[in-house]
């Protein structure tokens, strides 16, 4: 083992980023929620005052996280883990319920949220059992405990409810195709997503065809056998033209989804025999995925329907634009837009942004912080916050790449994931492209839990990269 100066080692890039964050941040929720009968930046009677003595307190355990030797987190990882899942439980007994969520412990004037602390928790305990299993990211026995990690303080964190920072722990699932999960899973994820969509935006029916006649083409481009994909297409209208018929002349006829999941079931029983006489293992997996598919499909109404609360299934139909609601729950958004849009390439400048100076946007100091960037410094200003967040993920991913330990690797990936999906969620409900789900922007936003949190969560990566050639563990 070497001993090294930190200090010295620590990326100091990535340092500045977060102290210009930081700083920046401050100055936006002084913007947000100023007031002219308390001008001054220090009055701890307000928001920014309160987030004044957050920012020091992080700094505070930026340090302690630094001078901590890195073995520590490596051999406490399941340690760290435990109590905050036990934090997470502890919240359903003790915890305090603001705004139908019950979140946040209360000590004094002071709220601890444990889901922001759970966060780099959870990357951690994932990175350590990751350390012990390298390169076996391929057997499930592996990956179904991986998943567990990420999944039991989601699951703690939905029932709180809080969906936002539900989100951010699945969001750890990329750091599994780092290092070594198929990326077919990857895909499967994301079409689920698309899938799930539009399935809201059109007839079931008429996109079970088109995943249907998706499924013949990607037939035809593995097996380069025109034959084959034609009379694949063949036996489907073999068999559902006589259901649909029958079908046609009954009583209480059937949906027409049910006829084309009776189609496809039936028609399986061909396709598996086509596949076990040539052997063909691409022909079964598009089969699969058809299968899979429109099973999916014909789930995601009732889902919808009996899953999602009733404001988050009306944010989900504005962004879709089934409705519009700019005075009930569009409000949020539609304000956003206009503060954004209001301006400009260059801003109103400093102090003088009308939407948030008379409060018309909600949560302008916390999870809609950017439209006070977008309000007071314009496009330019929004670009140069967005440029700072691409600059740091790409740095810590390049700081991950050059680690000579899994465990520090992976944990450096787990870092990116969770500022990646708090970045992309924050501004994308800001601008419609995601619905409202309550998610801070990193190290901007208002708030002691998330800031110490994210902070805990960088400087931990940090305090690992600076003494990467010490050990290796």
């Amino acid at each position: 083992m070497r001993n090294v100066n930190i200090w010295k080692r620590i990326d100091k890039p990535v340092v500045l980023v977060y102290l210009l964050m930081v700083i920046m941040g401050w100055f936006n929720i002084y913007a947000a929620v100023f007031n002219e009968e308390h001008r001054e930046i220090f009055d701890f009677s307000q928001r920014y005052g309160k987030q004044f003595i957050w920012i020091i307190a992080a700094l505070v355990l930026a340090v302690l996280v630094m001078v901590t030797d890195t073995r520590f987190y490596f051999f406490f990882y399941w340690v760290i883990y435990g109590i905050m899942i036990l934090m997470l439980i502890l919240l359903f007994f003790f915890g305090k319920e603001i705004n139908g969520s019950r979140s946040w412990f209360e000590f004094g004037f002071v709220s601890l949220q444990p889901s922001e602390f759970a966060k780099f928790a959870t990357a951690l305990a994932l990175a350590g059992y990751l350390n012990y299993h390298r390169q076996e990211l391929t057997r499930f026995r592996i990956i179904l405990p991986a998943l567990g990690i990420i999944i039991l303080p989601a699951l703690l964190t939905a029932a709180q409810p809080d969906m936002g920072s539900t989100i951010v722990f699945f969001a750890l699932i990329l750091v599994l195709f780092r290092e070594g999960m198929s990326p077919y899973v990857f895909v499967s994820g994301l079409l689920m997503i698309f899938l799930f969509f539009l399935a809201l935006l059109m007839d079931n029916y008429m996109l079970e065809l088109i995943l249907t006649g998706l499924a013949f083409f990607l037939t035809w481009l593995v097996t380069r056998k025109l034959k084959v994909a034609l009379a694949g297409a063949g036996i489907i209208v073999l068999i559902a033209a006589p259901l649909f018929i029958v079908n046609h002349y009954l009583n209480e006829p059937a949906s027409y989804n049910v006829i084309i999941v009776i189609t496809l079931l039936v028609a399986g029983l061909f396709f598996a025999y086509y596949i076990y006489q040539k052997k063909a293992l691409g022909v079964l997996v598009i089969y699969a995925f058809l299968i899979g598919s429109v099973l999916y499909v014909n789930t995601v109404d009732f889902v919808f329907d009996n899953f999602l609360k009733p404001h988050q299934k009306e944010r989900v139909e504005i962004m879709l634009g089934f409705k519009s609601d700019p005075h009930g729950t569009g409000y949020n958004l539609n304000q956003s837009l206009i503060s954004i849009g209001s301006g400009g390439f260059s801003g109103k400048g400093f102090l003088r942004g009308t939407q948030t100076k008379f409060k018309f946007v909600p949560a302008q100091s916390t999870d809609f912080i950017f439209c006070t960037v977008g309000e007071e410094w314009g496009f330019l200003g929004s670009v140069l916050i967005v440029g700072l967040y691409l600059f740091l993920m790409l740095r810590l991913i390049w700081l991950a790449e050059r680690q000579r330990s899994v465990f520090s690797r992976t944990y450096g990936y787990g870092v990116v994931s969770i500022l990646f999906i708090h970045f992309f969620v924050n501004l994308g409900m800001t601008i419609g492209l995601v619905p409202v789900i309550g998610i801070p922007l990193p190290f901007f936003s208002y708030g002691g839990s998330s800031l110490w949190g994210f902070t805990i969560l960088l400087f931990v990566f940090l305090r690992l990269d600076a003494s990467r050639s010490e050990h290796l563990i």
